[in-house]
């Protein structure tokens, strides 16, 4: 069993598997003279001389072939595996050896040699100390002869018993004491740590003639995940539970199961049940759960006791509360078979055997809680970090099959490791990662929290936790969403404050006719089913993508485009539409996200309740976390619209570069003449039409232009990937067919990616600039026309007066007059404007906008608000004449 001299206890195989470090170990290779020719030495290699003590063996691969040669530098004759030479030899094209032979590992079967020590001599010499055969030799490093010491490898030990040189009831020699100290029965080196060790072999074989090549090595070693100290591989007697026995049953019950991943179930677990092999339950330790195991002397009688009432009935003792060591180990059961007394043995649990039971455990089952632990078994779900796959998972899944036949978990989620910035596992000593304090503190625990949730941790994967990482949530993710919060606060404020109206939700109000309204109304249905679905099948990583989808749809697409509508522009009705569209919103994030970010959607629901009106059906709603999760609506689905508004944000967002890249930046207002956009399909064409106020709007353009006529946009190129040599006529034509004959082959659709672009002529590339997803063209007039800049400052103006008229209820036919007062030295463009079009303005608001300075005393302003046109900010009034 793996060993560890650190807390003097054997381990399970899986233990041993959690702690590999590189270490740079000794590589010796040793001489093992023949019997029958002391001039010629089989030559062994190993990177634990440790174990040379204790050899009893050899082993060669049979189907090996090995090569005898006479050295000159040892004057020496040496066998070793011909592909390995380069054990002996830097290069063995240039080492002075002579070859005399050849042999079959087959071939040296029974082959006797000179044992290294005479420690073990006396009791083996007849049955040991000879060649023997295994196909678990490998030609990968070493010499291809591999020396044998059954107490320290399983290998080791299994081929000796396999062979007769030992007895599978005989313990093979094993001159170290628990504490991983050489015994008495190799006095050179007793009292020595067998690791230690190493060094004063190694000078004792140089002397004796017989250490060859010495040499060091780096290599993965395991060490003992309590005590940090190498183990060593030990025979020792222990307590197993099967489980060769049953690994199809583990395999089968693991199937039946979901891991999240499900890879790490599959792949990783599934491998190691496949070849689990019994686990050493018992450890030699004091305190800990004794095994209740009580044996007579030669251990032919043994008595499992399964309970503390079973043990008062079988001892005679009464009055057994304490079930450590020094409360029961003084305990004895009378021996049925007359071997006297049986005592316990003196090993306790492994403390996994203790986790693995706590299904059980925790509920006392069979003596209590029955009922309550047959509903509740198996578990919803168990979930834990990536290196309990081979530990907790593990133990969980042998005790439960064994005692209940079936898995102890429908759901098991795994979880990777957080690990330093630099990769390395977070070390207190070494300070490699922030205070947790202080990362909550400063950024909270919302973002902290979603920073985990959305990183490689919740795929099975490791994270490099970033400081950085958490603080771009914050900036990208809760700060958003906070600042469409109070615009909504602001905005419901603002309209109190003019006495418009006291703002109130409708969860019943009618589906709106806005299509932004329905828009980011199903956009929140598409996250409530989301979450749904994907917390079902407990895969968290989708969801925080899909959260920061709706937030940069909620921010910068609908708070962007219906500003003014929040604002009051289009009247009191409209008003409330699209206010109760914006609450929902946010109270749909709030519910959808609140087991995410569970302090900030408990803040923000505060201030949402006082608009909540009361409704005895609602249960107790004092906190978001006593919501029920909202059920999705159906009906607020829509696909056209969804479909429009998708195709919309590709035309905006493609033209958007467009301006960016050519410095006609949305910010500066520059207005333009026109945009084209191209598409072949009049669906598409027609879905982005139905928006282009939107799209005009937004985009600060004139005039767009939708066509799938190819002969408006330029000369336009349809290519295909791979193979440029296609004509585009033929591209086109497949894309219409399905269909394209390429050298003599048959393609048919879906096997060629199409792509659309415009390619311009050089007269035209200083007056449009092209875009493209491969799918949809845009064509963006990119030339700065003065005059636009003065009839597009002026539409806004008359856009503003006439949405002024509206909220103060005027009729077309009543007269009022425009005023304007801007802050000192602002405003000239607009100003200007307003003079150059002012005959336009006038025919159409019957009023040019004039300086507040003009307004007579006796004037009755009727309505006053701040505007802002082209990032200038200003007030506009309307009063009587």
């Amino acid at each position: 069993m793996p060993y560890s001299t650190g807390c003097l206890t054997p381990l399970s195989n899986f233990e041993a598997g959690q702690n590999y470090k590189d270490v740079s170990d000794p590589a010796v290779t040793v001489a093992f003279p023949l019997v029958d020719d002391a001039k010629t030495s089989l030559l062994a290699w190993t990177t634990t001389p440790w174990t040379l003590p204790s050899n009893l063996a050899l082993c060669v691969h049979p189907d090996f072939t090995y090569v005898k040669i006479h050295d000159e530098q040892h004057d020496q004759n040496f066998i070793l595996a011909e592909a390995l030479l380069k054990t002996l030899y830097k290069d063995p094209k240039k080492a002075k050896f002579k070859k005399l032979g050849t042999f079959k590992g087959s071939d040296m079967k029974g082959w006797r040699y000179v044992p290294l020590f005479e420690y073990f001599t006396e009791q083996f010499e007849d049955r040991a100390f000879r060649v023997l055969n295994d196909t678990y030799v490998t030609a990968e490093d070493g010499t291809g002869i591999v020396h044998q010491a059954p107490a320290f490898g399983e290998d080791d030990h299994r081929i000796a018993i396999a062979n007769g040189i030992l007895r599978a009831d005989e313990m093979p020699p094993c001159p170290v004491d628990d504490a991983g100290r050489f015994t008495k029965e190799v006095p050179d080196f007793v009292g020595q740590h067998v690791k230690a060790a190493d060094k004063e072999i190694q000078r004792v074989l140089k002397a004796k003639g017989r250490l060859i090549v010495q040499s060091t090595i780096v290599h993965s070693y395991p060490f003992c995940w309590r005590s940090g100290t190498p183990l060593i591989y030990r025979a020792i007697p222990v307590w197993f539970v099967r489980v060769t026995p049953i690994v199809d049953q583990l395999v089968a019950n693991n199937k039946e199961t979901r891991w999240v991943p499900q890879n790490v179930g599959d792949g990783r677990f599934g491998n190691w049940l496949a070849n689990a092999r019994d686990w050493n339950i018992s450890r030699n330790r004091y305190w800990g759960t004794p095994i209740p195991l009580w044996v007579s002397e030669d251990f032919e009688e043994i008595v499992a006791v399964g309970s503390v009432k079973e043990l008062e009935e079988l001892s005679g003792v009464t009055g057994v509360n304490d079930l450590h060591r020094d409360k029961i180990d003084h305990i004895t059961i009378p021996s049925r078979m007359g071997k006297g007394q049986l005592k316990r043995v003196d090993e306790v649990f492994d403390c996994w055997f203790e986790s693995g039971s706590m299904p059980y455990a925790q509920q006392h089952y069979p003596f209590e809680n029955k009922e309550i632990f047959e509903n509740g078994f198996p578990a919803d779900f168990v979930s834990e970090g990536i290196d309990q796959t081979r530990g907790w998972f593990y133990t969980l899944l042998v005790l439960s099959t064994h005692l209940f036949g079936k898995a102890p978990w429908k759901n098991l989620i795994v979880t990777g490791l957080v690990l330093a910035e630099d990769g390395k596992k977070m070390s207190k000593s070494l300070k490699n990662y922030p205070d947790p304090n202080l990362v909550i503190n400063t950024y909270g625990a919302d973002a902290t929290r979603m920073f985990l949730v959305n990183s490689p941790i919740v795929k099975g994967d490791n994270l490099r936790f970033r400081e950085a990482g958490v603080r771009e949530v914050v900036s990208r993710v809760l700060l958003p969403w906070l600042n469409a919060f109070r615009f909504f606060l602001g905005q419901v404020q603002l309209h109190r404050k003019t006495g418009e109206f006291d703002f109130m939700y409708n969860p019943h109000a009618p589906l709106s006719n806005n299509v932004m309204d329905r828009w980011i109304l199903a956009r929140c249905q598409s996250l409530i089913k989301l979450v749904r679905e994907e917390m079902a099948a407990y895969r968290l990583y989708t969801i925080i993508p899909r959260l920061l989808d709706l937030i940069d749809e909620l921010t910068n697409w609908y708070i962007r485009f219906n500003r003014q509508r929040l604002k009051g522009a289009e009247g009191k009705e409209d008003t409330i539409a699209a206010l109760n569209t914006l609450f929902e919103t946010l109270f749909t994030l709030c519910r959808t996200m609140s087991s995410y970010t569970p302090f900030l959607t408990e803040n923000i629901y505060q201030s949402l309740r006082e608009f909540i009106p009361a409704d005895p059906n609602d249960g107790d709603t004092r906190s978001i976390h006593f919501l029920r999760f909202p059920e999705v609506k159906e009906e607020y689905f829509d696909e056209i619209i969804e479909r429009q508004v998708k195709r919309m944000q590709i035309v905006i967002e493609l033209t958007r570069v467009l301006r960016e890249r050519h410095n006609l930046s949305l910010k500066a207002s520059t207005p333009l003449l026109e945009l084209l956009v191209f598409h072949p399909d009049e669906e598409w064409l027609e879905d982005v039409r139905s928006l282009e106020n939107y799209i005009k709007s937004e985009l600060n353009v004139q005039n767009v232009i939708f066509t799938s006529d190819e002969s408006l946009s330029g000369t336009l190129v349809v290519s295909r990937t791979p193979s440029p040599n296609v004509p585009s006529e033929e591209v086109k034509n497949y894309v219409k067919t399905g269909k394209l004959v390429v050298d003599g082959i048959q393609l048919v659709e879906g096997d060629l990616t199409v792509q659309r672009y415009l390619e311009l002529p050089d007269s035209a590339t200083e007056k449009y600039a092209t875009n493209t997803d491969n799918d949809v063209v845009v064509r963006l007039d990119i030339q700065v026309h003065p005059g636009l800049m003065g009839q597009w400052l002026a539409r806004e103006m008359v856009n503003r007066v006439q949405k002024l008229r509206k909220k103060a209820g005027l009729q077309a036919t009543d007269d009022v007059h425009v005023f304007h007062q801007f802050e000192d030295g602002e405003g000239d463009d607009l100003k200007l404007a307003l003079e150059e079009h002012k005959e336009f303005i006038s025919k159409t608001v019957r009023s040019v906008p004039r300086d507040v300075s003009h307004r007579q005393p006796h004037q009755k302003v009727l309505i006053e608000e701040e505007q802002e046109v082209a990032e200038t900010k200003f007030v506009l009034s309307l009063a009587h004449p």
